[in-house]
C-alpha cells in the first residue's frame, strides 16, 4: 500500500490514478492528521510526501517516521515544489529515500516509486542488524550509534553514511560509489557533500572518527590500520 501525503486534490488524484493504473494500491490524504490516523491502523510500503501542507509540513512528517520505530524504515519519496538545491539537501538529510521537484512526468514518476520500492526490499533483504568496528557499533533493529557503549546522535544521512563505511571496513571506497550507495546519484558536481557529512561523521565519532581516512584523488576508506601514503585522516579532505 501507497499513502500519498497532498493538498492539492488534482495533483494527489493524478498520482493516485498513475500509480493504480500501474498495478498499486493507492490511499491518498490533504493533511498530516488523516495521514497519521491511517498508519496507525496500518503502516504503508511507500509515502509520497508533499512539503507544503496545511498542518504539519512534509519535512515534520518525515521526521515523526523517522523517530517511530514501526515507520522509520518505510521509505519515503518527497514530491515538491521546493527545487532549491537547499530544500532537496534538507529532505534527504532528514531522511527522504528521493525527492521529486514539480512538476514532473509521470514516466519519471513511476520509475522514481518503482526505484525507490526496489531500494527498500532489496535493502532489507541483505542488510545486517548489527555492525561493529573497533569501538563504532550500529544497531539497524533501534536504528542507534554508539562509541565505547555511548550513544551518538546522527542525522539520517550521517547514518547511511555510516552504515556503508561499516559494510566495507579496509576498503576504498571511491566517491562515485559512496555518491550511489548514500545518496543515490552518480553526480559528483554534488560530491562536496560527502566532504560535509564526512566531517561532521568524524567530529561526532570522537577518537573513532579518525579511523573514517581521506584516500586523496580517491574517496575515502574505514581502517584500524596506520595511514599510507596518500591517505589521510580528519584533516584531509582534499580530493
Amino acid at each position: 500500500m501507497i499513502y500519498i501525503v497532498e493538498d492539492d486534490a488534482s495533483i494527489r488524484e493524478l498520482e493516485q490514478y498513475a500509480l493504480q493504473t500501474n498495478g498499486y494500491q493507492v490511499q491518498g490524504f490533504e493533511d498530516g492528521r488523516s495521514f497519521w490516523a491511517a498508519v496507525r491502523q496500518s503502516v504503508p510500503d511507500l509515502v509520497i510526501l508533499d512539503v507544503m501542507l496545511p498542518d504539519e509540513d512534509g519535512y515534520q512528517i518525515l521526521a515523526r517516521l523517522r523517530e517511530d520505530a514501526a515507520t522509520r524504515s518505510v521509505p519515503v519519496l518527497m514530491v515538491t515544489a521546493k527545487s532549491s538545491e537547499i530544500d532537496v539537501v534538507k529532505g534527504l538529510d532528514k531522511g527522504a529515500d528521493d525527492y521529486l521537484c514539480k512538476p514532473f512526468g509521470i514516466m519519471e514518476f513511476i520509475s522514481r516509486v518503482r526505484a525507490v520500492l526496489r531500494r527498500a526490499q532489496s535493502g532489507a533483504a541483505s542488510a545486517p542488524a548489527a555492525l561493529r568496528f573497533g569501538p563504532i557499533a550500529l544497531d539497524d533493529v533501534t536504528r542507534t550509534v554508539t562509541v565505547e557503549e555511548e550513544p551518538v546522535e546522527l542525522t539520517f544521512k550521517e547514518y547511511a553514511l555510516l552504515h556503508f563505511f561499516l559494510e566495507h571496513p579496509e576498503e576504498v571506497l571511491a566517491r562515485e560509489r559512496i555518491m550511489k550507495a548514500v545518496w543515490d546519484t552518480d553526480d559528483l558536481l554534488e560530491s562536496r557533500t560527502i566532504d560535509m557529512h564526512v566531517r561532521t561523521l568524524r567530529q561526532k565519532l570522537g577518537e573513532a572518527g579518525e579511523n573514517i581516512r581521506t584516500v586523496r584523488k580517491v574517496g575515502y576508506k574505514l581502517s584500524a590500520r596506520v595511514p599510507e601514503s596518500g591517505e589521510g585522516g580528519e584533516g584531509g579532505d582534499e580530493t
